[in-house]
């Protein structure tokens, strides 16, 4: 990734294609553009989460996560690029269990609410669920690096259990589902 911009607007997507990494250019809708747009869009949610007060090994965990996610938009933008290693899930998978392991076992889904942070972490999630599927289209029809996908699975997760931890941080409480509550 040599190349920095030094000019924001070039003219050259006018046309409805945009250029990759490696100079290739390819149609703005098309599967690697959605799959590296869908990781840009989960960073900025995550960059949402920042900007609200955090514990700050959430937040320490969350500017690592910012990076990773450059890397795997660097992979998904460079066809036959790789930078994302088992690493990255193991280090995910580690403050994973570190912070699931103080949370009350769930009986019921969690409603996407909450404070201001706990809601930008539902949304990030939700997010990060559409960027695996998109990554899983790719993967279709590209060589993708595996570990992405697997990346995007647990970074899911990882983001579901802050988003409780965090629901306790804000307000003390998970909004939990009530089936039927609207059906008398």
């Amino acid at each position: 990734m040599a190349n920095r911009l030094s000019k924001i607007y070039t003219r050259t997507g006018d046309d409805g294609t945009t250029g990759l990494g490696d100079g290739s250019r390819v149609e703005k809708d098309s599967i690697r553009v959605e799959a590296y747009g869908t990781v840009d869009e989960l960073n900025s949610t995550i960059g949402m989460v920042l900007a609200n007060e955090l514990p700050e090994p959430i937040r320490a965990c969350l500017d690592e996560v910012q990076h990773d996610l450059f890397d795997l938009g660097g992979e998904f933008s460079v066809p036959g690029y790789t930078a994302l290693k088992e690493s990255f899930i193991t280090r995910i998978e580690t403050v994973l269990d570190e912070f699931n392991s103080d949370l009350p076992y769930l009986k019921e889904f969690i409603l996407p609410s909450g404070g201001k942070a706990t809601s930008a972490c539902h949304l990030a999630r939700t997010i990060c669920r559409r960027a695996e599927r998109r990554a899983i289209t790719l993967s279709r029809s590209e060589t993708i690096n595996p570990f992405a996908i697997k990346y995007l699975n647990r970074l899911s997760d990882l983001l579901f259990v802050f988003a409780r931890v965090l629901a306790r941080f804000e307000n003390g409480k998970e909004v939990l589902w009530q089936r039927g509550k609207n059906n008398p």
